[in-house]
């Protein structure tokens, strides 16, 4: 059993990719409920999207920790948990006694998994919000074009990345469990994520000394990879090696680029970036992107148009990934994302709809309680 004492997006986001994959998930929340329940619009039949993005095959007890009975609660379902994930700011839960050193008293084989914004030492005050550490990380500066402010990502990407992080750091942990026997902690934090996930910007800094600066969606280290007009919307140009920008060159009946020393490699065609793009923009002018994709795909060339995200799911569908699931049954169903994960024997499952606020009360006291004397009773299937 995963206990998820975490809200917004980073935690709940690691618990549901848990609960998807068979994990039975008992989301504690406040009184008042998980932040994201208010965060609105958009909305579908007057609950927050963005809660339900991240709530699924989840059951929910609201426990107010200042009631005393309700933080025995929460301390049993600490007791009994295989996994217990948390988000509050460093050293919130201890005047609960729902911090690592007190679980592990009861709990000893538990892993216990602290997600924060900035670590647990200098910047353990610092409250943990995505945007901050878009800002702070760096990545903000590399967002937008050479000649507008830095703007943030459309999504909280570092939410996500560390939610993804700490899933992986608690199965390593559990696998660890499964060989020796003993619990641990696991520990993430959003700027951690940040620095790691920004790979080759922080890297070619580390290594060589180049402060990396925005491009708009032009790349560093290769071109042409960036967004291009065409007869009519924009394309994606993806070339990643030299056999591409030939193959790229033929189609476009201009293999002369190919052969040219300021373009035939990679270092010079980013050294003479300038000379190349209008070269070609002559040439994508003659047919639309949707005309381009077709006939650059078959040859092979990475492009695509870039779409709004109606068109991504569309082509996702398209393509026969089947990316829209229904979660839960019957007039509870509602639509959600598949999980990004296939597996050949044990596929992951959808079967309980994001959970109202405090709506599992009673078949959670009643597990407890059957745990607490000793039965196998578990929770009840959905």
């Amino acid at each position: 059993m995963v206990a998820d004492f975490t809200r917004v997006l980073a935690g709940p986001y690691c618990t549901m990719l848990l609960a998807d994959m068979g994990a039975t998930v008992i989301k504690v929340e406040g009184p008042g409920g998980d932040d994201t329940r208010a965060w609105m619009p958009p909305v579908r039949d007057g609950e927050s999207t963005y809660y339900l993005s991240i709530n699924r095959n989840k059951r929910s007890i609201a426990l107010d920790f200042n009631d005393p009975d309700d933080l025995r609660t929460a301390q049993e379902i600490a007791r009994r948990a295989d996994v217990l994930v948390e988000n509050f700011k460093p050293g919130g839960l201890a005047k609960y006694a729902l911090d690592y050193a007190a679980v592990t008293m009861t709990n000893p084989e538990v892993i216990y998994a602290s997600i924060t914004g900035f670590g647990t030492a200098g910047g353990a005050a610092l409250p943990g919000y995505d945007l901050l550490v878009q800002a702070m990380s760096g990545l903000m500066s590399l967002t937008g074009s050479p000649d507008t402010p830095p703007y943030r990502s459309g999504v909280a990407v570092f939410d996500v990345m560390t939610g993804l992080h700490t899933s992986t750091g608690i199965l390593a942990a559990l696998h660890d469990r499964h060989r020796t026997g003993r619990g641990q902690r696991v520990e993430a934090n959003l700027m951690s994520s940040a620095l790691s996930g920004m790979v080759n910007q922080t890297a070619g800094y580390l290594l060589s000394g180049t402060v990396p600066q925005r491009m708009g969606n032009d790349h560093p280290s290769l071109y042409p990879y960036e967004s291009f007009p065409t007869k009519e919307g924009d394309i994606i140009l993806a070339i990643g090696n030299d056999g591409q920008f030939r193959a790229l060159t033929r189609e476009m009946q201009a293999s002369h680029l190919a052969d040219d020393p300021r373009f035939s490699t990679a270092p010079e065609r980013s050294r003479n970036r300038g000379e190349l793009r209008p070269l070609l923009l002559a040439l994508l002018a003659d047919r639309s992107a949707t005309e381009w994709f077709d006939a650059l795909s078959a040859a092979g060339i990475p492009c695509g148009p870039i779409n709004d995200v109606p068109g991504g799911i569309a082509f996702a569908e398209q393509i026969g990934l089947d990316p829209v699931v229904s979660v839960g049954h019957g007039a509870d169903a509602v639509p959600g994302i598949r999980h990004p994960i296939a597996f050949s024997r044990t596929p992951v499952g959808y079967e309980l709809a994001p959970p109202a606020l405090d709506g599992d009360r009673e078949p959670v006291l009643s597990w407890l309680s059957a745990a607490h004397a000793h039965t196998t009773e578990s929770l009840p299937s959905p």
